[in-house]
């Protein structure tokens, strides 16, 4: 999932300049409509690339440390049996 989130990130960048650039510029309110929508679909990489960080982090917490015994990281009931 965290690479998913980051290539989304990266692709909302790239799709935002290609949108500020090259979507249709004949008049300036189709102009102005490419810049809007640009930075609409750029604002979106920051929110991507936060969650790829945060999806990150969460998976290295669920992984066991290596040299550790594997049974402490096993989930136990409120009694510790």
């Amino acid at each position: 999932m965290s690479l998913f989130c980051l290539f989304g990130g990266m692709g909302s960048i790239v799709l935002s300049i290609f949108i500020w650039w090259f979507l249709d510029r004949e008049t300036p309110e189709a102009r102005a409509h490419a810049e809007r929508f640009g930075i609409f679909v750029g604002l979106w990489a920051p929110t991507f690339l936060i969650l790829s960080n945060r999806f990150d982090r969460f998976a290295d917490k669920a992984r066991p440390l290596p040299g550790l015994d594997p049974r402490l990281h096993e989930d136990s009931d409120i009694d510790g049996k």
